[in-house]
């Protein structure tokens, strides 16, 4: 069965973006970039793969799809792109806009974890959930592995990791590697 990865970028106090949804805050590249080339090259936006020599040409290793809240793709209009991982199966869960910007993208309004649960049966790699806080929150029981790169930086306010009432959930640690730029990332998987 595929699995629900929740691979995503986060402050030091718990944040995915800025209240405005934006992510200048995270450090770009460095040896951490080189990791995420490594071992997750599809989760590099379409309009960055011809900038890395051989990405375009590189298979997707674990993911061939991924899915966003409505913040997510609508941070990503903003700065005029439509389809933001082309080389991916890429779905949008909203319950509140009417259609996409491409038809690339598929929009689904019905309830998230039912669609994952769909998505897990099928044949192929895993699935990617990019974010956001909200859509992550509400798949939180779908999620089978967090992976975060903890970036050394403090917002004080923003999206957060996962945007929910109290409700405890414990995790294990499968793996964590502090890099020179100062990220530090981690995988957690439910308990078994």
């Amino acid at each position: 069965m595929r699995r629900l990865t929740y691979f995503v970028a986060t402050t030091l106090d718990g944040f995915i973006a800025s209240p405005d949804s934006d992510h200048s805050m995270f450090i770009e590249g460095e040896d951490h970039g080189a990791w995420t080339l490594e071992h997750m090259p599809e989760t590099v936006p379409t309009a960055y793969r011809p900038l890395v020599p051989g990405l375009s040409d590189t298979p997707n290793r674990r993911f061939d799809t991924v899915l966003m809240g409505r913040g997510t793709y609508e941070r990503g209009l903003r700065d005029g792109v439509t389809s933001p991982y082309s080389h991916l199966r890429q779905y949008v869960m909203s319950t509140s806009l009417d259609g996409t910007d491409d038809p690339a993208v598929g929009l689904v309004s019905e309830d998230p974890s039912a669609f994952v649960r769909t998505l897990k049966k099928e044949e192929g790699l895993d699935l990617w959930l990019c974010g956001g806080g909200k859509l992550a929150a509400a798949l939180r029981d779908e999620i089978d592995e967090v992976i975060v790169k903890i970036n050394p930086v403090v917002i004080g306010s923003g999206v957060p990791l996962f945007d929910s009432d109290y409700s405890p959930q414990r995790y294990r640690v499968v793996s964590g590697r502090v890099f020179t730029s100062g990220v530090t990332v981690v995988t957690y998987a439910k308990p078994d």
